[in-house]
């Protein structure tokens, strides 16, 4: 069975080696048939803290990793999604 893929935003990166990150979903209400949007958090493991809240990532579900962590950021997935990661980023690298 192929590992599912998530995208989603990061909302917090407090943990160390984790970011929480929300996903979002769009379905169409089946008595009304309007789009509605719903959205869950996920804990996933990043080995290199590299990300910060507001990037973009990609994260793939994988084996149990901590009580709460069953997904880990992909290393490919697109970078900075916000100008204020990238300015929190080169403030910390300086």
């Amino acid at each position: 069975m192929s590992k599912r893929i998530l995208q989603g935003v990061v909302v917090s990166d407090r943990g160390d080696k984790t970011v929480i990150v929300r996903v979002e979903r769009r379905f169409m209400h089946p008595i009304y048939k309007k789009f509605i949007t719903r959205s869950k958090k996920y804990a996933a493991h990043d080995e290199e803290n590299r990300y910060r809240v507001g990037d973009s990532v990609r994260i793939e579900e994988t084996r149990p990793i901590s009580k709460r962590k069953r997904w880990v950021a992909l290393a490919d997935a697109p970078q900075s999604a916000s100008p204020a990661a990238e300015e929190a980023r080169e403030a910390e690298a300086s």
